[in-house]
């Protein structure tokens, strides 16, 4: 038993010792060469939908550290049933651990971009697992040995027989204890690098950074056409209400990859392909170089659940698409463009929503300044009135016109709409859910969206109370979100709910009927429970 716990921890060790060890190599070279990340993005394609779906709504942008959480503890229990089989069969186990070691080699070989300096760090750590496991092993057996000796030798001694004649002699004992001793010092030491390897890491660094160097250096030109000042009434005096502008920082992330790129901008180009008359490549200067224009646009994520903040607005800087479309000349015959991701990833766009008065854009800006990385730097498409998932493919890299009964984009093939129009929506964000607030008058306020067709009332009630409309922020464009506030006097202590819905301009009032996201948004009115004291 104690020989099969000793191996178990070699195991555990060796492993973490590989990863902590190729992570820190891996900021010498790139997200691309970092074991962890790669296999987690590998998983990612192969998730089914009803488990991403969960996740996304749960953990929100946090999804992608606990994937890489969640694939390191694969491989911590991987290397502890290596570990549990080596306490009996080493040789075998080393096979074993080599085998799996070489799983993420060949996970970064095969992705797309890759070198063959990406796998050094693998490799590198796999030696290294490899020799801690194979010492470790070793000494696992001889300390379990020199226990189970002292242990004998200590049950064969007689109680009178004197320390001199003592079979377990202070040299036997020191011997023990030496063994242990080194077993111990090297598992804790390759346990303790590993895991400061994979806090300081690549992994952990991409994760949680933005390497935005080249996003720093870029200098925007001024827009040829400005998106006008935001209103002063959009903002409402409500207190813990999300601002009417989301910076950068705080704006939602749903995207496919862990770690975004890092594109140069003078390697960067877009093209225009499929069915049109002929194909148009634009580069980063040539983009800078036409007349950019601004426009504030609220974006949705498809997997917002009601109420949630997959939802952001911002001020976008960029270059019409249909500009850019009527270059290459679309054919009559087709209905779709199909962008792809620097990283793979693609979208279907309705050609006509590219095409109108909406201004959809290839924008370069946000809030006044350069994309970040994980925000599409150098360029990302900005469609309004369309979920995320359809209109603001980040990293764009190529525009192919088509037809939506020839191609599938990434989430429909996986059972989300092709199309996937936004719905009327609207959130409450005061008071926070389960909120203790004193009696009296009682403020409520949010958010409405109904992008490209505009906010033209909300309604709120109290309990089950009648609906009573609330004041409106002013609108700043039909595709912007608006705030809202609402009052309630004289509340009584007790538990109480507060609701919402929104009514667009079309006249379309706020479902309440709840469904879950797929295949084109989650409905249902917000409604948030409080206790007044």
């Amino acid at each position: 038993m104690r020989l099969r716990l000793r191996s178990i921890l070699v195991g555990v060790a060796a492993t973490l010792f590989l990863f902590g060890l190729a992570d820190l190599v891996a900021r010498l070279i790139g997200p691309t060469s970092a074991p962890l990340l790669v296999l987690g993005q590998a998983i990612i394609p192969l998730t089914p939908t009803s488990v991403i779906k969960p996740v996304i709504a749960l953990f929100g942008a946090n999804d992608k550290i606990v994937l890489v959480a969640t694939v390191a503890l694969g491989a911590l229990i991987l290397g502890a049933l290596i570990g549990w089989l080596g306490g009996t069969r080493p040789r075998v186990a080393l096979a074993a651990f080599i085998v799996a070691g070489l799983v993420p080699a060949g996970a970064v070989l095969t992705r797309t971009g890759s070198t063959l300096i990406d796998v050094v760090p693998t490799l590198v750590g796999l030696v290294a697992g490899v020799a801690v496991l194979w010492v470790g092993l070793r000494w696992a057996a001889q300390a379990t040995a020199a226990q189970a000796t002292g242990a004998q030798a200590q049950a064969s001694t007689p109680a009178a027989r004197t320390p001199l004649l003592t079979r377990d002699s202070p040299a036997d004992r020191a011997q023990r204890a030496g063994s242990r001793r080194r077993f111990l010092a090297l598992t804790g030491i390759a346990a303790a690098v590993g895991a400061v390897g994979v806090a300081t890491g690549q992994s952990i660094v991409a994760l949680t950074r933005e390497a935005a160097a080249s996003a720093a250096n870029l200098v925007l030109p001024r827009a040829a056409r400005t998106a006008g000042p935001i209103p002063a009434g959009a903002s409402l005096d409500v207190e813990g209400i999300r601002p009417f502008v989301t910076a950068q920082k705080d704006f939602y992330r749903i995207d496919t990859v862990l770690a975004p790129p890092t594109i140069d901008p003078q390697d960067w180009s877009l093209t225009i392909r499929g069915m049109v008359d002929q194909e148009v490549t634009i580069t980063m200067d040539e983009l800078l170089a036409l007349p950019l224009q601004e426009q504030h646009t609220t974006l949705t994520c498809v997997s917002n659940p009601v109420g949630g903040d997959l939802v952001g607005n911002a001020t976008w800087l960029g270059y019409p698409v249909r500009e850019l479309l009527r270059r290459a000349g679309p054919s009559p015959d087709a209905d779709m463009v199909l962008s792809h991701s620097h990283d793979g990833f693609t979208a279907s766009t309705p050609l006509e929503a590219m095409l109108d008065d909406r201004d959809a854009l290839l924008a370069v800006g946000m809030n006044g300044e350069p994309l970040t990385p994980v925000h599409g730097f150098p360029a990302r498409l900005v469609v309004a009135g369309l979920y995320g998932f359809v209109s603001a493919t980040k990293w764009v890299t190529e525009l192919e016109v088509t037809r939506f009964d020839e191609k599938e984009a990434y989430w429909t093939q996986r059972g989300w709409d092709a199309k996937a129009p936004i719905l009327v929506a609207s959130r409450i964000d005061v008071p926070r859910p389960l909120a203790k607030l004193p009696a009296g008058t009682i403020t409520v306020g949010g958010s409405a969206w109904a992008q490209t067709r505009g906010i033209d009332r909300v309604e709120v009630r109290l309990d089950n109370g009648d609906w009573t409309e609330a004041e409106l922020g002013a609108e700043a464009t039909v595709d912007t979100w608006r705030q809202w506030r609402a009052e309630f006097d004289d509340v009584r202590s007790g538990l109480h709910s507060v609701t919402v819905r929104a009514v667009d301009k079309d006249g379309t009032v706020q479902t309440a009927e709840r469904r879950e996201a797929i295949p084109n948004s989650a409905t249902g009115h917000h409604r948030i429970q409080f206790t007044v004291e």
